[in-house]
């Protein structure tokens, strides 16, 4: 007996990514599998595949934040029973797919009677069953470690050098809004031929998400600046290098992120910041209540799309990005 087999593709959604998956499905020209989540009377997830998905390649994705009223915890375990159930129907491969990767910020231990929380994470996915994770701009590179498998860490960078790109600015400066985003910025600065500034920034020990910046390292005076970070989270960071930027006379003041968190005050500090653009991708759904009109979103179905076709046709995902996706 001779047994050819064919592999199956199978991509389905958690409800906080539900448009950016319909985005990737379009891309790659595959319908959207149904996995009937549900929810019991207590709030406990229930999940049902719609079709078979024995011996398939799937991909479960689901960024983990919180939507309508639920919680980032919510969305993590619902993709926790999402690969379980997968592993429970025989599907050949599970990779789950989380474009904003929770509990990133939590990879080390700063202090004494921590939890390295991102470890714990990477556990759980392993422990449902999961195969191979694929995230975008993760917080440090060294989470790609904590996953007993295969890691893609992919990087929003090409959506973003794009746009900064057609701006046509011959005088940009790429500012890295502390010491440690230097070496990403290194790659925007290659890439767009443009200068190198940072901001000298002192962190209070005091009290959390409050940050001190100093000065400005470079020349930034009458200049385009694009600050560039993987996240903005209550803004307090970025809002106070653009205040000094704005101090020190840049001309244009740009933040470009791949994370757009907006917790707490965040909107509010980015409508009264000099800034004149915020780029931020669409790894995280933004409602009504996070968007101003100074921030712009752009997609990175794409470059996911892009990734899930070469992990399915066993190709290298490194050469999408030319190994600019290495932290």
């Amino acid at each position: 007996m001779q047994l050819l087999n064919h592999k199956k593709l199978h991509i389905v959604a958690g409800r906080a990514t539900a448009e950016l998956v319909a985005d990737i499905c379009r891309e790659l020209d595959v319908a959207q599998g149904t996995p009937n989540i549900a929810e019991f009377a207590n709030g406990e997830i229930h999940v049902k595949y719609g079709e078979s998905i024995r011996g398939s390649d799937v991909f479960i994705v689901q960024t983990h934040t919180a939507w309508d009223d639920r919680s980032i915890n919510d969305s993590i375990m619902e993709h926790l029973i999402m690969v379980d159930a997968a592993k429970r129907a025989s599907a050949k491969r599970i990779t789950a797919v989380a474009p904003f990767f929770g509990y990133s910020r939590q990879d080390r231990k700063a202090s004494g009677r921590e939890p390295i929380t991102a470890r714990l994470i990477a556990d759980l996915f392993l422990a449902a069953g999961a195969d191979r994770l694929i995230s975008v701009d993760l917080h440090s590179g060294q989470i790609q470690g904590f996953f007993d498998g295969p890691v893609d860490h992919l990087t929003a960078m090409p959506v973003l050098i794009d746009y900064l790109a057609g701006l046509d600015e011959d005088d940009m400066v790429i500012v890295s809004p502390d010491a440690g985003r230097m070496k990403v910025a290194e790659r925007y600065t290659n890439l767009l031929d443009a200068d190198l500034a940072y901001v000298h920034k002192r962190r209070s020990t005091e009290e959390k998400n409050a940050v001190e910046a100093k000065e400005i390292i470079g020349e930034v005076a009458g200049r385009c600046c694009v600050l560039i970070d993987d996240m903005i989270d209550t803004g307090g960071t970025i809002c106070a290098a653009a205040e000094l930027l704005h101090q020190y006379d840049a001309k244009r003041i740009i933040i470009a992120t791949t994370h757009g968190v907006f917790s707490g005050p965040a909107i509010d500090r980015i409508k009264n910041a000099p800034v004149e653009t915020v780029l931020v991708t669409d790894t995280l759904p933004l409602p009504s209540e996070k968007r101003a009109d100074n921030i712009t979103v752009l997609s990175v179905a794409p470059i996911i799309a892009q990734a899930i076709s070469a992990v399915f046709e066993d190709t290298s995902v490194s050469e999408i990005f030319q190994g600019n996706h290495l932290a």
